[in-house]
């Protein structure tokens, strides 16, 4: 492998692949994914609604209503459900036990004023009014009051992703399953295969690949130079601890990363590359979150090496569960991870450090 390449190279590389193209989709199945352009609202209601169940009446005829002087209203009230539009000539809607309908007509016992009862028109969203802007994530429910906006479908970016498993095994098949739920929640779309040849696993029409097992040194690990027969390496050895046996390129312009297949390195590389890469793909805007804590016990670090350590976040800060190789216990306690910086020899305890998301 050579020289370790500094993460933020390949970063930096990544960093300017464009988001993919926009395709429309039904707003019913839009939960997750990243909206390519804002969605504007039509005018809801298009016309004044009954707010409750009551009696349409106009406003003015109950003015002068009181419990011991009801108003005679000039015509039988219509009956309204609550959601109907409002009959001809009527501003409210009387609950029902405000109105007596007797042999002398329909008697209101309290005055009303225009509007009560009733959501006026544009009440629930203005005509062109901005709903949702462009790069946002769509939450469970977006659906739903984007169709009371009158918006059928929206345009979302949904990055197609291969995760091509180069051996078959245990962890490997691990690793594709947890990238690929990753790959889920983040907006994008993924198919694992098992690739019978490295080679084979470049050709594809995806968005982007991501390939797991065969970037080190053994007899068999030959996908690095698949990759450069079939396109560019940017990197082989990364200075990422775990990770350090990792690969990232480009197969003309669809980027190529390329993960160890030991469980904590893939995971490393996924969370300090394969995430951003998949946010610049989907178009999404917000920054990751993260969160300044104390940190509760020391850590070592290589100068030389970003080290991603898992932690624990309590209500004293970050508990730092492992370094360098992370046992099932540390991946599975943890709510978030530290970046230490190549140049740094770690941290130590009550220093101020920055917890990202475990995504």
């Amino acid at each position: 492998m050579g020289r370790l390449t500094p993460l933020a190279d390949v970063a930096a590389a990544f960093a300017v692949v464009p988001p993919v193209a926009p395709r429309a989709t039904p707003v019913a199945r839009v939960a997750g994914l990243v909206l390519a352009e804002a969605v504007t609202g039509q005018r809801r209601p298009e016309a004044a609604r009954a707010l409750i169940d009551g009696y349409a009446v106009y406003a003015d005829d109950t003015r002068d209503a009181g419990g011991y002087a009801p108003a005679l209203l000039p015509q039988p009230p219509a009956w309204v459900e609550a959601g109907a539009l409002l009959p001809q000539g009527t501003d409210a809607v009387a609950p029902p036990a405000t109105v007596t309908i007797g042999d002398m007509g329909a008697e209101v016992l309290s005055p009303l004023a225009p509007g009560d009862g009733v959501r006026a028109a544009g009440a629930d969203c203005a005509d062109g009014a901005l709903l949702i802007g462009a790069g946002c994530r769509l939450r469970h429910g977006d659906g739903i009051a984007l169709r009371l906006a009158g918006v059928d479908e929206v345009r979302v970016r949904a990055p197609r992703i291969v995760i091509a498993m180069l051996r078959d095994d245990e962890i490997i098949r691990a690793v594709a399953d947890t990238i690929a739920g990753h790959v889920a929640v983040a907006g994008g779309t993924s198919s694992v295969v098992l690739a019978v040849t490295a080679e084979s696993a470049f050709e594809t029409d995806a968005d982007a690949i991501l390939t797991i097992g065969k970037t080190g040194e053994g007899h068999d690990d030959d996908a690095v130079l698949a990759l450069a027969r079939m396109g560019k390496v940017i990197a082989h050895g990364l200075a990422l601890s775990p990770g350090e046996t990792a690969a990232a390129g480009f197969i003309g312009t669809r980027p190529v990363l390329m993960l160890p297949g030991r469980l904590d390195a893939a995971l490393a590389v996924w969370l300090t590359l394969g995430g951003p890469l998949l946010a610049r793909l989907t178009g999404f805007i917000e920054p990751p979150h993260m969160r300044a804590m104390p940190l509760m016990q020391k850590i070592v670090s290589t100068i030389g090496l970003c080290d991603v350590v898992p932690v624990a976040v309590t209500a004293d800060g970050a508990m730092p569960l492992a370094t360098r190789f992370w046992p099932l216990p540390a991946m599975t306690r943890a709510d978030g991870f530290v970046l230490v910086p190549a140049e740094s020899e770690g941290f130590p305890p009550g220093a101020t450090v920055t917890v990202a998301d475990w995504r």
